[in-house]
């Protein structure tokens, strides 16, 4: 049973009891990500997220781990371009307690000089290990050149110049404007009282306020079709190549998940039968949406020799190509549509999940969607609409290309970005 409430201030309290469990789920999620930055103060939304399990006014580090250890509480958070959620999960008889933890770290911190010294070095320590890991940082070098000068195409961590300059004014600043009550969701998922959870959290959020009505409006990004080419000493080319996805709200949001389920989702999907099955040209390989409130892509990612990129580049179009003229069954998108509900109804036995779901709805629809509702919009979609989106998404002159690893730009075979009528 899903109910909602709001308090005064404009807080959101979302919850979904689940009786038969032992367990709740609870995450405090703020509606501001790395897309409400700015380049020279870019990765501040995600140095908050650590800063704030770095000691309140009550409780120093070690307290809070320790308390949330003594419950058995697994806790976490996390920053992506349009949230920032903490989060944790325990037995239903703590969850008193870390309501109360919880609150405190999120509603307290102090922010401490030599704390924010420490940590400073911790995110820098995670950006090189990011660009350390090129099959991940090939999609940050994606964004950036997919929605080019917007913030929505910045990395979530900073660069380290950026993350150099972030001081506890900046993270004030950035406080004041976007952590408003407005912006917050309190979700629970599990063996959870929803009177008793308002009762928890009511007292400890209804004294919040905006001082200036919160931060400025998102601006929708535009797109990019371009190149860019990145020469690095790997063992691995890794190859991103991608178009305009649906946004979050978008009615070929199904059709959408269907076409990527088919080309690149599962083992048994195109792109991965024939480049790693049939052809053995890489170990990974894959076909990916990433949605928000106003944009989105759909694109292809595949590690391989560089000595086969515009190879593995031609059976990628190939493939594509296919699917836009019509090359598909019905019998491919039961499967592709089977296999989406089966992860939609798996995932609905995590309290994590779920909880997630409830604060992710909340902020895109304003509201709880029913899992039968995805079945239902999943289960309408046609072998028309998955060749009409394919034909969208992979138009000729809106297609992007990243590549990084050994291989320069006049090695490149472009004709993998004409996807003009044949």
């Amino acid at each position: 049973m899903h109910r909602k409430t709001v308090l005064d201030n404009g807080t959101r309290i979302v919850s979904e009891r689940l009786e038969h469990y032992r367990s709740v789920s609870l995450g405090i999620w703020v509606d501001v990500g790395s897309r409400d930055e700015v380049t020279t103060d870019n990765g501040v939304s995600h140095f908050i997220e650590h800063m704030v399990f770095k000691g309140t006014h009550q409780r120093d580090s070690l307290q809070i781990a320790k308390e949330l250890d003594a419950i058995g509480g697994l806790s976490n958070a996390f920053t992506g371009k349009e949230h920032t959620c903490f989060h944790s999960k325990v037995l239903d008889k703590h969850f008193p307690q870390l309501a109360e933890i919880l609150s405190d770290i999120f509603l307290n911190p102090r922010f401490d000089a030599t704390d924010m010294s420490r940590e400073r070095q911790v995110i820098l320590q995670e950006i090189g290990m990011l660009e350390d890991t090129p099959d991940e940082h090939i999609h940050v070098l994606f964004n950036q050149l997919f929605w080019p000068d917007h913030p929505i195409g910045m990395s979530v961590l900073g660069t380290g110049e950026s993350v150099a300059g972030i001081d506890r004014e900046t993270i004030t600043r950035h406080i004041e404007r976007f952590y408003t009550p407005d912006r917050i969701i309190i979700a629970a998922a599990g063996n959870i009282d929803h009177d008793g959870l308002v009762a928890l959290f009511k007292p400890l959020f209804e004294s919040m306020h905006s001082e200036d009505g919160g931060g400025p409006p998102r601006s929708a990004p535009r797109t990019n079709a371009g190149l860019s080419c990145n020469t690095k000493d790997l063992e691995q080319a890794h190859i991103c190549l991608g178009g305009r996805g649906p946004h979050l709200k978008s009615d070929l949001r199904f059709a959408s998940a269907i076409f990527n389920t088919m080309l690149g989702g599962n083992m048994s999907s195109r792109l991965f039968q024939e480049i790693r099955e049939n052809r053995g040209l890489a170990y990974s390989v894959y076909s990916f949406l990433s949605a928000y409130v106003d944009t989105g892509l759909l694109g292809v990612y595949v590690g391989t020799d560089p000595a086969e990129v515009n190879r593995v580049l031609g059976l990628v179009k190939k493939e594509i190509r296919k699917m836009q003229n019509g090359d598909l069954t019905q019998t491919e998108l039961e499967a592709a549509r089977e296999h989406l509900v089966g992860g939609i109804y798996l995932g609905a036995e995590s309290t994590d999940t779920r909880m997630m779901r409830l604060a992710k709805n909340e902020f895109v629809f304003g509201r709880c969607m029913e899992f039968d509702e995805l079945v239902s919009g999943l289960e309408a979609v046609t072998l028309d609409e998955v060749v009409a989106v394919a034909k969208k998404t992979f138009e000729n002159n809106q297609v992007s290309l990243t590549t990084l690893g050994p291989v320069s730009e006049q090695e490149l075979d472009l004709s993998c970005l004409d996807f003009s009528a044949d």
